[in-house]
């Protein structure tokens, strides 16, 4: 029995040419989807917030994940180590609105709250780093969670969730 191959990007690593919609789930092969972003770019912090944003205002929480992935995987670069946790708590706010636009209530409500977890430390008066709303995400981020588990007892089962009204501001204006 021959094994099916596995995608690879440019440098080897397994990566899916498949591609996906606004929500990250993957297409079949030839379909249109939405152009993913490219990985390991490093950004300065302001850059990663605004595009993160603008993937969030668009409805593409994946996407914004991806961004916010990038800055913290690329944290120890530029002397900002301190924040890794801070940026993959944001990642980990979008992919966990990216779980619960799918329907997945439980895998949403946890990276949430992780996610809000890992942010809180970071705020002084409600601000982080760059700008970011520390407590204002915590407090959009537990409220979701509470909205879907509230929702998921409720008869019916799920919460419908949409990404780009639930979308939440990154930073403080």
């Amino acid at each position: 029995m021959e094994r099916a191959r596995r995608d690879r990007d440019d440098e080897g690593r397994a990566r899916s040419a498949r591609p996906r919609d606004g929500l990250g789930r993957p297409l079949p092969y030839g379909a249109p989807g939405v152009e993913r972003q490219p990985e390991g770019v490093v950004r300065a912090p302001e850059d990663s917030l605004r595009e993160a944003q603008r993937l969030l205002d668009a409805g593409m929480p994946f996407h914004a994940h991806e961004v916010l992935e990038d800055a913290w995987k690329t944290c120890g670069d530029e002397g900002r180590g301190p924040e890794r946790e801070l940026w993959r708590g944001l990642a980990q706010l979008a992919v966990g609105l990216t779980h619960a636009a799918r329907g997945n209530t439980v895998g949403g409500v946890r990276l949430l709250l992780r996610g809000a977890d890992r942010i809180a430390p970071y705020g002084t008066g409600g601000r982080g780093p760059h700008g970011v709303d520390t407590a204002g995400l915590a407090r959009w981020a537990r409220g979701l969670a509470e909205r879907l588990t509230e929702g998921a007892g409720a008869e019916g089962g799920a919460v419908t969730v949409d990404p780009v009204t639930e979308a939440p501001r990154l930073t403080a204006h």
